[in-house]
C-alpha cells in the first residue's frame, strides 16, 4: 500500500514524515527460518512421541465440520480437513502447518522490526528471540488453534506498524483481516481487539475513529469470523460453560505472580520483550508507535485481570521482540554496542540451547524426567490443575494412545458378530475418543461417542448401544448403569498423564438406559 497523499499525523507525533524503511535482511532471517523448520519437522520425523490429544480433538473436529454451527470457531477443522485431504494424515503432514505458522511469526516479528527502523541486527534478533523461545518452538510443534492465534497476531500488529509509519489509513484494512482470521482461529481475539480499541482511544490515533477505515477493519474482522459467532448462537453459548469451568478448574489457581513468573522461563526473550514493552511506550525515536506499546501494554494487564494463563500472552511477544530488537541495536558507543549486541545474541543461543527439550518433543520420557531433575526444573512437570507429573503435561498428553486403540480393537474382537454390529463404544474424554476415530479404522472400529465438550454436539450415534465397550471407565461408574460389566483389557503407561496411566476396557451388557435417552442428561459437560 502506498501513502497517504495526505498526511494526517494521526500515529506519527514527532515527524511528518520518516526515513526510508531499511532493506530487509532476507539471507539472515531466511537462515533462521532454516533452522526453525528444520528443528521442527527432524522432531515429527524422529521424536520419540505420537500425536497429541488435542490434535486429536481437531482432526475430529474436521470430519464433523459444519460452517456455523461448531462449538468452537472453526478454523483449525477447516485446516484438518484440508490437510488430509492434500497431504494425508501422517504426524509430519498434520504438523506441517503449525510449523511454518510458527517460521511466519519469527518473519514477522523480523518485519515489525524493520518496520520500527531496525536494520540487520535488530530484524535478525527479533527472529532468534521466537526462535530461542521454548514457548515458540512448542506452540510450533503441535496442531492447536495457538499458533495461529499467535501468526494472526503479529500480522494485526506488522499492519497497524505499517499504518504509523506510513500513515495510511488503508493498513487499517489489513489489521481487520487479520483480526478476522484471529477471530476464526480462538476467541481470544476478543482480547487482543479490545486491547487495541484502549489504545485507539488512549493514543493520537483515536482520531481515526471519525474517518470510516477503523470501522471497516471491525466490520471485515466480524464477517471472517462469524461462522464462530454464529456457531455460539446456534448452540446456546457453549463457550460460556467453557470458560466457566476453564476458570473453576484451571484459571482460578493462576495469580499474577504465577503468570509474570511463567514469562520469566522465557529467559533472555523476556528482557528482549521488556525492553521492547519499556521502548515502545517510553523511547522518544517510537513516538509515533505510542499505539503498538499502548494496545501490547493493555493485553498485559487484561490477562492479568482475567487469571490468564502464561502461554496467552504469547501474540504480544513478537512485536515487543522487535522493538526491543530495535532498542537494543542503538544502545551504546562504539565500545559497549558490541558487548550488547552480541551479549543478547550469546545469551539467547545458549539459552535456547540448554531448553530445547522444554520446547521440542525430542527426548524419551526417561531421559526426560532426568533432565529435569538435573536442571532442578521438575515444575515444569505441573499440569493445568497443579499436579506435578513425570514429564511436562503437553508430553504425556502425547503417549499411549495407539496402545489404547489396539487394547479397545483386542476388546471389539471378543464379542460376537451381532454385538460388534450393535456395539458403541464410549470414551471418558475426547482424547481417547479421537485417538479411536484416528486408529480405530485400520482395526475395523465404529466411531467412538463422548459425553464431553464437541463430541457431545456429535451426539450418541445411531448404534442401539448394547453392548458399550465403555474407555477409561472406572467401574464404579458403571455399576448402576449396567446389567453386567466384565474388564476386557488394560493400557497402561507410567508417563502419560494420570488419567491415561492406566486405561480399562469395559463390556457393559445390557444397560439399564440406552445412551441416546441418557444424553441430554450430559449437556455441557467440558
Amino acid at each position: 500500500m502506498r501513502p497517504s497523499s495526505t498526511r494526517s499525523r494521526r500515529c506519527a507525533t514527532s515527524r511528518d514524515l520518516r526515513a526510508p524503511r531499511p532493506a530487509a535482511a532476507w539471507a539472515v532471517i531466511g537462515a533462521l527460518v532454516a533452522v526453525k523448520l528444520a528443528l521442527h519437522w527432524g522432531t515429527t520425523l524422529w521424536g520419540p512421541y505420537e500425536f497429541h490429544r488435542d490434535e486429536f480433538l481437531y482432526l475430529a473436529m474436521g470430519e464433523h465440520l459444519r460452517l456455523f454451527g461448531m462449538d468452537f470457531p472453526p478454523l483449525i477443522a477447516i485446516l484438518a480437513e484440508t490437510v488430509r485431504g492434500v497431504l494425508g494424515d501422517s504426524l509430519f503432514a498434520i504438523r506441517l502447518l503449525p510449523s511454518l505458522a510458527s517460521a511466519g511469526v519469527m518473519v514477522l516479528a523480523a518485519l515489525i522490526a524493520r518496520e520500527l527502523g531496525g536494520g540487520r541486527f535488530a530484524q535478525g534478533l527479533s527472529a532468534l528471540a521466537v526462535l530461542a523461545s521454548p514457548l515458540f518452538l512448542r506452540t510450533g510443534s503441535l496442531f492447536q488453534p495457538v499458533v495461529f492465534d499467535q501468526l494472526w497476531f503479529a500480522l494485526a500488529m506488522w499492519c497497524l506498524a505499517r499504518r504509523c509509519s506510513s500513515d495510511d489509513p488503508r493498513w487499517w484494512l489489513g489489521f481487520g483481516f487479520a483480526a478476522g482470521f484471529g477471530l476464526l482461529t480462538k476467541f481470544s481475539m476478543v482480547i487482543f481487539g479490545a486491547a487495541v480499541f484502549v489504545a485507539v482511544v488512549a493514543t493520537p490515533e483515536r482520531r481515526s475513529l471519525r474517518t470510516r477505515w477503523p470501522w471497516l477493519a471491525a466490520a471485515i474482522a466480524l464477517v471472517l469470523g462469524s461462522p464462530g459467532i454464529i456457531g455460539q448462537i446456534a448452540l446456546g453459548f457453549p463457550v460460556l460453560g467453557q470458560m466457566g469451568d476453564l476458570r473453576s478448574a484451571q484459571l482460578g489457581r493462576m495469580t499474577a505472580s504465577g503468570f509474570l513468573l511463567e514469562q520469566l522461563r522465557q529467559g533472555p526473550t523476556t528482557i528482549v520483550a521488556v525492553v521492547g514493552l519499556g521502548a515502545l511506550l517510553y523511547w522518544r525515536g517510537f513516538e509515533r508507535y505510542r499505539l503498538l506499546g499502548t494496545a501490547a501494554g493493555t493485553v498485559l494487564v487484561l490477562l492479568l485481570l482475567l487469571h490468564g494463563k502464561g502461554y496467552y500472552l504469547g501474540p504480544d511477544h513478537p512485536v515487543l521482540y522487535g522493538a526491543g530488537a530495535v532498542a537494543l541495536e542503538a544502545v551504546g558507543g562504539r565500545v559497549w554496542r558490541p558487548v550488547v549486541r552480541w551479549g543478547t545474541v550469546t545469551a539467547l543461543v545458549a539459552y535456547a540451547g540448554m531448553l530445547l527439550p522444554l520446547g521440542l518433543p525430542i527426548l524419551k520420557p526417561p531421559v526426560m524426567e532426568r533432565y529435569l531433575e538435573a536442571l532442578g526444573i521438575e515444575d515444569a512437570a505441573d499440569t493445568n490443575i497443579g499436579v506435578r507429573e513425570r514429564i511436562p503435561q503437553d508430553y504425556g498428553d502425547m503417549l499411549t494412545w495407539r496402545t489404547m486403540v489396539d487394547s479397545v480393537a483386542s476388546a471389539y474382537r471378543t464379542l460376537t458378530a451381532e454385538e460388534q454390529r450393535n456395539a458403541t463404544i464410549l470414551a471418558r474424554n475426547y482424547g481417547e475418543a479421537g485417538a479411536i476415530d484416528f486408529y480405530g479404522p485400520a482395526h475395523g472400529l465404529p466411531k467412538a461417542v463422548a459425553i464431553v465438550g464437541s463430541y457431545w454436539f456429535w451426539g450418541p450415534g445411531d448404534r442401539p448401544g448394547d453392548p458399550l465397550l465403555a474407555v477409561g471407565f472406572p467401574a464404579e461408574d458403571l455399576a448402576d448403569r449396567c446389567g453386567a460389566t466384565s474388564l476386557v483389557n488394560e493400557a497402561t503407561n507410567a508417563f502419560a498423564v494420570a488419567e491415561e496411566r492406566v486405561v480399562p476396557v469395559r463390556v457393559c451388557r445390557s444397560p439399564v438406559r440406552l445412551l441416546r435417552e441418557l444424553w441430554p442428561e450430559f449437556k455441557g459437560m467440558n
